[in-house]
C-alpha cells in the first residue's frame, strides 16, 4: 500500500505541541497505530494524513474545530460526592462507565463536601494544536479491523495507558 487512504492501518509517529509546549509524543520505535477513516484521530490531522506515503514528515497546526472542538461550558454535570470513589481532587481524569458498558473520560473540575463537577469535554479542546509527524507504516486493513472501526491492539492500548488516579469500587 503506497499512500495512506480509509480502510488501512497507519503507524504515525508524532509530537503534539499547545502554545509550543510538547504535551504528548509517539516515537517511531512506539508509534500510534490507527484506522484510516474511521475516526480514530482528530479530523483534521486524519484529513492531513490522506495521499501521504511511508517516510513523509509533515508539522500542521490546528484550530479547534479540526482537533479537538471547540469547549462546551455545558459538557459538565455535577454528581454527589459519594458517587465518585476516593481519592479525587480537581484535574484529576477519570475513567467512567455508562449503563451500557461503554466507557468515557471525564476531567474532575470542582469537588466539594457534597458535590463534584464533572467536564466532559476533552481535555485540548478549545486549543489550537500542533502537530509534527512522520509517517511510519501503512497496511492494508483486515476485514475484522474494518468492522471493530479500529486495529488490533487499539482499544487495549487505550485502556493500558489510561493514567488511572483512582479505584473502582
Amino acid at each position: 500500500m503506497d499512500q495512506i487512504k480509509d480502510n488501512c492501518v497507519v503507524s504515525i509517529a508524532y509530537r503534539l505541541f499547545v502554545d509550543g509546549e510538547e504535551l504528548e509524543e509517539a516515537t517511531a520505535d512506539e508509534p500510534l497505530e490507527y484506522l484510516h477513516g474511521a475516526e480514530n484521530i482528530v479530523p483534521g490531522l486524519e484529513k492531513a494524513l490522506t495521499g501521504k506515503k511511508v517516510g513523509d514528515k509533515f508539522t500542521i497546526t490546528l484550530q479547534p474545530a479540526d482537533a479537538y472542538g471547540e469547549y462546551d461550558e455545558d459538557d459538565t454535570e455535577v454528581v454527589p460526592r459519594e458517587d465518585i470513589p476516593d481519592p479525587v481532587e480537581p484535574g484529576m481524569e477519570l475513567l467512567l462507565e455508562d449503563e451500557y458498558g461503554s466507557f468515557f473520560e471525564a476531567v474532575v473540575k470542582e469537588v466539594t463536601d457534597d458535590e463534584v463537577v464533572l467536564d466532559f469535554n476533552p481535555p485540548l479542546a478549545g486549543y489550537e494544536v500542533t502537530y509534527e509527524v512522520e509517517v511510519i507504516n501503512i497496511r492494508p486493513a483486515e476485514q475484522e479491523e474494518i468492522e471493530q472501526g479500529f486495529p488490533y491492539g487499539y482499544e487495549e492500548d487505550y485502556f493500558d495507558d489510561f493514567e488511572h488516579d483512582h479505584d473502582h469500587d
